[in-house]
């Protein structure tokens, strides 16, 4: 299952994986990797499939809730993983970028707070390609096209 050692991470991801699973997410992904991109999870339903960062902590971290510390970097990181996934496995669906937010207590190992953040953030870029009437994107990564 998943690749993370750290038990805070491990947790984290069981969560968010039960989360997925009762909004009726099927989970096709746990820590999927290409070179130095990766996606915490991935999921789809019929129409939709989702690239979801993880952030499992202790605490909260410079006054931000877990789910708040994805920064530019980590998303433009997610948003190349998810190209690379894209066009690796031809998909068409609509990709849609999640977050979720998580506090365990150290001593415990309990959750005391989970939050599922929809729609966390879009790639800047976003075109639909000429002569496609079915509205599916198509995402860039370094001049390659993906899709048809």
């Amino acid at each position: 299952m998943p690749f993370v050692t750290d038990p805070i991470g491990i947790i984290g991801e069981a969560e968010a994986t039960k989360m997925l699973e009762q909004k009726g997410f099927k989970v096709l992904e746990h820590n999927w990797r290409m070179g130095h991109l990766e996606v915490d999870l991935i999921a789809e339903d019929k129409k939709t499939i989702v690239f979801v960062e993880v952030k499992a902590r202790t605490c909260i971290l410079n006054g931000k809730m877990p789910e708040e510390n994805v920064d530019e970097i980590k998303m433009r990181r997610v948003i190349a993983a998810a190209n690379a996934y894209l066009k690796y496995h031809r998909i068409e669906k609509q990709p849609r970028f999640d977050v979720v937010g998580i506090l365990v207590d150290r001593n415990t190992n309990e959750i005391t707070y989970r939050r599922y953040v929809e729609d966390a953030f879009q790639p800047r870029v976003r075109t639909i390609s000429s002569g496609s009437f079915s509205g599916l994107w198509k995402w860039g990564h370094r001049n390659k096209r993906i899709g048809k």
